[in-house]
């Protein structure tokens, strides 16, 4: 059995650094994906798609890379049931980062403003720009 997927995209801001209270580092981002096909409008659709990296490579991914950069990501869906604050039983799907790759040119990794091509944004995204 196999579960790996691979994403190329931007980011849609600056990941953070965050350690957990038993010290592990860990960081949260979200990266904009285009779909391969082109709609009526004669755009590709973009998919905002939320990562969780770990440790080493966390860390890794906040010393390099930031809002408008462009990675390839390789990671593993994973699920996981927990309860919200109402006691309502609920359901996660995240993707867990093992490997992330550099993309593009070297100028395109400068922090700058980015068109990412995408439409809507999660409204957190909006806000940071």
């Amino acid at each position: 059995m196999l579960n790996s997927c691979t994403f190329h995209g931007r980011f849609a801001a600056d990941p953070e650094l965050r350690t957990t209270q038993s010290g592990i580092s860990t960081t949260s981002f979200c990266l904009a994906v285009d779909r391969n096909a082109v709609g009526q409008d004669g755009k590709r659709p973009t998919d905002w798609i939320d990562f969780v990296a770990w440790r080493k490579t966390a860390e890794h991914i906040c010393r390099y890379f930031h809002r408008g950069s462009e990675a390839v990501v390789h990671a593993r869906c994973q699920t996981r049931s927990y309860q919200d604050k109402n006691g309502n039983n609920r359901k996660a799907v995240e993707f867990v980062v093992d490997d992330i790759d550099f993309c593009g040119s070297k100028q395109s990794n400068q922090p700058e403003a980015v068109d990412d091509g995408g439409t809507n944004p999660p409204a957190a995204y909006r806000n940071q720009q």
